[in-house]
C-alpha cells in the first residue's frame, strides 16, 4: 500500500498514476488532548488499523498524480534521524573532495555514531528545496528512509524489520562547513520525504534496492543498499540502544558516493527500487 498527504492535507492512496482521497476514512477519529503533544506520528501510530478502513472504504476522488501537491508522507516524526558516511564509496569520495571533508579526515558511521535533524527542515517532494547559505557549497544525498511503526528500545537486530511501518525516499540536503552535521543539515527544507509512503510488507527486505538520483538528467548517484556499512536492521537496533523509538520517526540511512552541488533552478530525481520517483525542485 502507497499512502499519501497531499494538497491540503489530505489523505491519499497512490494507484499507479492516480491518487485517489481516502480523508474522509479519518472522520469520526476523537480528538486528541491539546497536551502535552504525543512524541509521534499520528498517522503512522494509527496506520494498522487505518490500512485495515482504507482497504475497506469506498475511494474517493481520484486525481493524477502530476496534479497533486506531494506533502512529506510523515507530519510529524518525533525525531529525524541522520546516519553519517555509511558507504564505503561516500568515505573515498568525501576524503579525496576537500570540499567535501574541509580537510578534515572523514571516518565512518563507526566512529562518527548517528545525529539528529531537527523537526523544522521537513518538506515534502513538492514543496521542493530553498537554498540557504549560498556563499557555501549546498550537496544533495540521496537515501533510502526508513520510518519506524511502533515504540522499542533496546531492538535486537535481528528483530529490526517487525518495528519499520514502511520506507520512502528521502534527500540529505547538506551544507559542507566545519560546523556539526545536525546544524549543517538542519536548515529549513532540507530533508525532503516522499513522494509517498510504500508500507513494508510491499518492500520486503530492504537489504538490496537500487538508489538512482538524477540532477537536470544528469546521473549523479547509483547504487545499490547492500553496500550499507550499518544496514536498515543494524540501524535500528543501534539507534534503540540510544532513545526509545517512536511511531513515525525517521531514520535516514545514508548516501552513496555521487553527492554533489546544487543550485537554484535545479531539479532533482531521486528513485529507489519499489518506492518510487521523487521530483524535487531547487529555488
Amino acid at each position: 500500500m502507497k499512502i499519501c498527504r497531499f494538497d491540503d492535507d489530505r489523505l491519499g492512496l497512490v494507484e499507479g498514476d492516480e491518487v485517489f482521497d481516502m480523508s474522509a476514512t479519518l472522520d469520526g477519529v476523537a480528538l486528541i488532548k491539546p497536551w502535552p503533544m504525543p512524541q509521534e506520528d499520528w498517522l503512522i501510530a494509527n496506520l494498522a488499523r487505518l490500512r485495515d478502513e482504507l482497504r475497506r472504504a469506498p475511494k474517493g476522488k481520484k486525481h493524477r498524480s502530476a496534479d497533486v501537491k506531494f506533502l512529506s508522507p510523515i507530519a510529524n516524526p518525533g525525531k529525524i534521524i541522520g546516519a553519517p558516511v555509511n558507504y564505503m564509496s561516500h568515505l573515498a569520495e568525501a576524503n579525496a573532495d576537500k570540499e567535501i571533508s574541509v580537510g578534515v579526515t572523514v571516518k565512518t558511521i563507526d566512529h562518527y555514531g548517528l545525529f539528529l535533524k531537527a523537526n523544522s527542515s521537513l518538506v515534502g517532494a513538492s514543496e521542493g528545496i530553498a537554498l540557504g547559505l549560498t556563499s557555501r557549497r549546498n550537496d544533495h544525498e540521496g537515501e533510502l528512509v526508513a520510518v519506524i511503526g511502533r515504540e522499542g528500545r533496546n531492538i535486537p537486530e535481528a528483530d529490526a524489520l517487525e518495528y519499520v511501518a514502511g520506507y520512502c525516499t528521502g534527500l540529505d540536503m547538506t551544507v559542507r562547513g566545519v560546523e556539526e552535521r545536525s546544524l549543517r543539515k538542519s536548515l529549513d527544507s532540507y530533508t525532503v520525504l516522499g513522494p509517498w509512503l510504500t508500507t513494508a510488507d510491499e518492500v520486503g527486505d530492504p537489504s538490496d534496492l537500487m538508489i538512482h538520483l538524477e540532477v537536470n538528467g544528469e546521473v549523479r548517484q547509483h547504487c545499490s543498499t547492500s553496500h550499507l556499512i550499518f544496514g536498515v536492521k543494524k540501524l535500528i537496533a543501534y539507534a534503540s540502544g540510544f532513545y526509545s523509538l517512536k511511531p513515525g520517526d525517521v531514520i535516514m540511512t545514508g548516501t552513496p558516493a555521487g553527492v554533489g552541488p546544487v543550485v537554484t533552478g535545479d531539479r532533482i530525481s531521486l528513485a529507489i527500487d519499489k518506492l518510487g520517483t521523487m521530483q524535487v525542485a531547487v529555488r
